[in-house]
């Protein structure tokens, strides 16, 4: 009954490969809500962006929480990883990938901490391992193996605009689907750390969408001279974190 029998299985999943819907033109979109799906086993919900690291310190509470994630969107995610993916998202689209790896080191470099670096990396590497997977398309493939080789860091922004440009994806599209994802990743973890309930962090996350398209826009000026966060409190909380002795996120 769940057998494949269509006169022409090759030209149906050609089309399926081209457009990503057979042909719907929903594509695009469709792949921007399976990446940031948190069913997608990147690693990336494993994270809380130093936001364990806040709570552990007592230096956030349930009415701060909006004020913290706007400076880290805005000086943090934004101006670092927000921007780098645009960046590398135009480098792949044009078929440059050395230039893809200097803003991937670039990227890299600008993370203070050893634990915001390991989750990067691992993330990143997870991400293009099933990207290549899931999606099929050999510009992922071939920049997965530059990782493997250790020619390139695979920070998970990077490797997010390597996977959205060969799928087709448009760059401000990208940016504010991967913003949107950090923005869900860190409500989830104020929600297991008890520091929101499930209604108000719905809530949380819609005041953020004015923040993203702030966000969004301004990594889409950035060169790669801009590229680097500013949330220093975000460093130190990160810091402290690698050696708290329980932690329930990896960052």
């Amino acid at each position: 009954m769940y057998r494949n029998e269509s006169d022409h299985p090759a030209d149906l999943a050609a089309a399926v490969h081209e457009t990503g819907t057979g042909g719907t033109g929903l594509g695009q979109l469709l792949v921007s809500l399976q990446l940031t799906d948190s069913a997608f086993p990147s690693g990336f919900y494993t994270l809380s962006h130093s936001l364990e690291g806040f709570a552990q310190a007592g230096a956030v509470d349930p009415g701060s929480l909006p004020l913290l994630l706007e400076d880290l969107l805005l000086h943090g995610v934004g101006p670092a990883d927000a921007t780098a993916l645009a960046l590398a998202h135009r480098a792949s689209a044009a078929g440059d990938p050395a230039a893809v790896v200097r803003i991937d080191e670039h990227l890299l470099a600008t993370k203070l901490g050893r634990e915001m670096r390991q989750a990067a990396t691992r993330t990143g590497r997870q991400l293009l391992d099933l990207g290549r997977e899931v999606f099929g398309h050999p510009e992922i493939g071939d920049y997965f193996d530059r990782v493997v080789r250790r020619e390139a860091p695979g920070t998970q922004a990077v490797a997010a605009g390597v996977i959205y440009a060969a799928t087709g994806v448009p760059v401000r599209q990208a940016v504010a689907a991967d913003l949107f994802a950090f923005c869900v990743s860190f409500a989830g973890a104020a929600l297991r750390l008890r520091l929101t309930d499930h209604r108000t962090t719905q809530t949380l996350i819609r005041g953020a969408a004015p923040l993203i398209e702030r966000t969004v826009e301004a990594a889409l000026r950035r060169e790669l001279d801009d590229v680097g966060a500013t949330v220093f409190a975000s460093d130190i909380m990160s810091g402290r974190h690698e050696r708290a002795e329980a932690r329930l996120f990896a960052t």
